[in-house]
């Protein structure tokens, strides 16, 4: 996580001379996450926790824009047991790149959607105990589809809402057989376009 962290400051410290590209912008944001495993993750719970990253918008036609991000995303679900009294959460951290088409339907007023993959950096199964390292039982590789809106201020202030589904079985198949979970998580964000 030190690794991603890192990456993310330095190349947010690299964005001014990125900038003197002027055919297109890039911006930073930064956001809470609503995240759930589906599929025969029986009992889980939605998991809060955030994203955040690095954005660009390269303009196709005048309303017509790519939007392709760098995020660092917690993911993941939470479970209780009450019979053995444990609660639990499955915490998946990953550096996600959504590949977004974003439409100006209105001034500042947009819609978006693109395919993300995502590349899994750490995995924690924590309880009020332990945390424990559970890499090993999850893919390293995710991917999914997204969804959203977005407004964007003249100023360069802009709020984004998306839903990302996942396509993916984010367990591994030599631990869980033919079990499947895959991510679903909505993502609420606020950022800056230098």
């Amino acid at each position: 996580m030190k690794k991603s962290v890192l990456f993310l400051v330095v190349a947010l410290m690299a964005l001014p001379a990125l900038q003197a590209q002027e055919f297109f912008r890039i911006g930073a944001k930064v956001g809470l996450n609503f995240a759930n495993l589906t599929g025969d993750a029986e009992d889980a719970e939605m998991l809060t926790s955030f994203h955040l990253g690095l954005v660009a918008e390269i303009p196709i036609s005048e309303k017509f824009y790519f939007g392709p991000e760098v995020l660092y995303s917690i993911q993941g679900a939470s479970f209780s047991d009450d019979e053995f009294d444990v609660d639990a959460e499955f915490r998946l951290d990953y550096i996600q790149i959504p590949l977004m088409a974003r439409y100006y339907v209105s001034e500042g007023f947009s819609l978006e959607a693109g395919p993300q993959i995502g590349f899994l950096t750490s995995s924690e199964v924590e309880t009020e105990e332990i945390g424990i390292d559970a890499k090993d039982y999850f893919s390293s590789f995710d991917y999914g589809l997204n969804f959203g809106l977005g407004y964007k201020l003249p100023g360069g202030i802009f709020f984004q809402g998306r839903y990302n589904l996942g396509l993916a079985n984010v367990l591994d198949s030599d631990e869980f057989g033919d079990d499947e979970a895959k991510n679903s998580v909505i993502q609420l964000s606020v950022g800056y376009m230098f």
